[in-house]
């Protein structure tokens, strides 16, 4: 995991920033849900299932639950989850019609390699509106600096890898960005929140990874004693 440590030049500004933008992201989960919705989600996507029996946390489509995932295309459509599942997760999510605006701040601190590399890990990872909280400006300001984006985004990411029923059991965990301070898992289910965000579509499976998409961008320090 060396390779995605970061040094914390700059560390405290962006936190700052991070955690003034989390603090008017309460709203949202209800943006993520604007756009038109696809066929009505089956069972298996209202609540967290438990076919990851091994407690590797590797998931399988029956897995997957959360009131965003039926905005996931369907099928065999780019950004499905039968597509996303074969591909690592930096590919996987570059499909995923929620996570267009994290896809952008990977590319833009040159992680998509190093992300796409790894064996196994877990990704908190903020819808488009959760983004769109910082606002353009800001956002583009970051992106253009990727020394300071780059350990916001490492916070983010577990070096191991966790199905919902696994973070519920663990009740914190270490990002890659141990600086950060640990991430705080609270409640279980469709209740279930990531240092107080919620869940939108969790437990979805790709090659090397199990991804939860959330409603807020988590703030590095924010659990740190």
């Amino acid at each position: 995991m060396s390779k995605l440590r970061v040094a914390g030049i700059g560390f405290t500004a962006v936190a700052a920033l991070a955690l003034a933008a989390c603090s008017s992201n309460d709203s949202a989960s209800s943006g993520s849900s604007g756009s038109a919705p696809a066929p009505a989600p089956s069972s298996s996507m209202s609540a967290p299932m438990s076919s990851a029996a091994s407690g590797d946390g590797v998931t399988t489509n029956a897995d997957v639950f959360g009131p965003a995932c039926s905005k996931l295309p369907q099928g065999s459509e780019p950004g499905s989850l039968d597509s996303m599942g074969p591909q690592p997760v930096a590919s996987a999510a570059s499909t995923n019609p929620l996570l267009t605006k994290l896809v952008a701040a990977v590319k833009a601190t040159n992680l998509v390699d190093t992300l796409n590399s790894q064996q196994a890990i877990t990704v908190f990872a903020p819808a488009d509106p959760a983004f769109a909280a910082l606002g353009d400006a800001k956002f583009n300001e970051l992106a253009g600096k990727p020394d300071q984006l780059a350990p916001i985004l490492q916070y983010h990411v577990v070096g191991k890898r966790y199905d919902a029923k696994g973070l519920e059991s663990a009740k914190s965990v270490e990002s890659l960005n141990t600086a950060g301070g640990p991430v705080k898992i609270e409640g279980s289910g469709e209740n279930m929140t990531v240092n107080g965000a919620k869940i939108l579509c969790g437990n979805i499976p790709t090659k090397n990874a199990t991804v939860f998409v959330i409603d807020k961008v988590l703030t590095p320090g924010t659990n740190k004693n």
